[in-house]
């Protein structure tokens, strides 16, 4: 029976997990680590797989997630759980929620406890129970939105309600141990098994657990999908020893653009802009690159066409990677090329879903043109 694959982070004690359908390749990672993206991508392509999302279980305190980073390289969509704030996911998943990959499907299961917004999400017989349920412990409650109640409700009357053989894959583990199963963890939990909600509660206080020592960094860097988040700037941010012109926040972009200062150039692929919207007046000049290959000619040849002498590029993405890459050889074909900050959405629906509407924002600043 298909297993999947688990990878680790030893910084953070992190697992990484990947599983994707056999016939079409198509894959989704769940809790990929920053640190850690070379490898991940290396699997991807040891194993011929396709990324099509990449999802968290929370927003963690204790690492930095590559799920924007990895999303633009491989050119996936983000999913997150809705409570969770992570505003830069494209689709905000609820309790019930499927995604498909190929044949296959991940069930998102609200979890809360460990912080508000925790899901687990179930695959066939297995479960990735993020930090909500370790193997024989838990998630801790003291910080982010925790609750020892809703946790002893997520794991007792949720996860504890699912097939007995339902196997266990758990966020971090401490111990070297891999997995466990629904029936172990009910048996022999130390924390859960057996205890009353009173006494899981009186568990759960008396930890007195160290503060993560990233959270200061990790939790902010999170809810944007491990991308930069400084968009707030006044003005521009020179970047020329990176090998570009510089940062821009997204106003100061499109006030550009609509005074006829500066070219705005979408790098983003024709699939994105189908699903997530089109921005009218931007040229289309999908960058398109994977580890080890060469730069894309047709962008070269593109960019120079598109940009007149004495204007500027202003050059976006769906979360600001993508345009780096691109503003660096826009600048070396002889183009004063900015990257703008943050990175383009579609409008929600009426569920908080973002993509085919054809409504177009930057982070929460929509843009007309004139």
């Amino acid at each position: 029976m298909q297993q999947p694959i688990q990878l680790f982070d030893s910084a953070s004690s992190t697992y990484t997990y990947l599983v994707f359908d056999e016939a079409t390749r198509e894959a989704v990672i769940i809790d990929p680590v920053d640190e850690q993206m070379a490898r991940d991508l290396a699997v991807l392509n040891e194993h011929g797989l396709k990324l099509i999302w990449s999802i968290e279980t929370h927003a963690h305190a204790d690492h930095i997630t590559s799920a924007g980073r990895l999303a633009e390289e491989a050119g996936a969509r983000t999913a997150a759980p809705a409570g969770c704030g992570i505003g830069t996911a494209a689709v905000q998943l609820k309790d019930g929620d499927l995604l498909r990959f190929g044949a296959e499907q991940i069930k998102a299961l609200h979890t809360p406890g460990h912080t508000a917004g925790s899901m687990s999400y179930l695959w066939r017989n297995h479960v990735f129970t993020g930090d909500t349920l370790l193997i024989d412990g838990c998630g801790r409650t003291d910080f982010q939105s925790g609750s020892s109640a809703a946790l002893y409700r997520s794991i007792t009357e949720v996860l504890f309600a699912l097939p007995q053989d339902t196997i266990v894959w758990p966020a971090h583990d401490y111990q070297g141990r891999s997995h466990s199963t629904i029936a172990a963890e009910k048996a022999g939990n130390k924390r859960v098994a057996g205890k009353t909600l009173k006494e899981f509660e009186a568990i759960m206080r008396d930890l007195h657990l160290p503060r993560p020592e990233r959270i200061d960094e990790a939790v902010p860097a999170n809810l944007h999908s491990g991308l930069r988040h400084d968009a707030g700037a006044p003005g521009a941010q020179p970047r020329p020893a990176e090998g570009y012109a510089g940062d821009l926040p997204p106003q100061l972009a499109c006030e550009w653009w609509k005074t006829g200062e500066a070219v705005l150039v979408d790098v983003r692929t024709d699939a994105e802009r189908e699903w997530v919207g089109f921005v009218p007046g931007a040229v289309p000049l999908a960058w398109k690159q994977w580890p080890g290959m060469t730069m894309n000619a047709a962008f070269d040849a593109g960019i120079k066409a598109a940009v007149p002498p004495g204007k500027k590029a202003v050059l976006m993405c769906r979360s600001g990677v993508r345009s780096i890459a691109a503003a660096r050889r826009a600048a070396e074909l002889g183009i004063e090329a900015y990257n703008i900050l943050e990175g383009f959405e579609g409008e929600p629906d009426e569920n908080g879903q973002r993509g085919r509407r054809g409504g177009w924002r930057y982070r929460g600043l929509p843009w007309r043109q004139g």
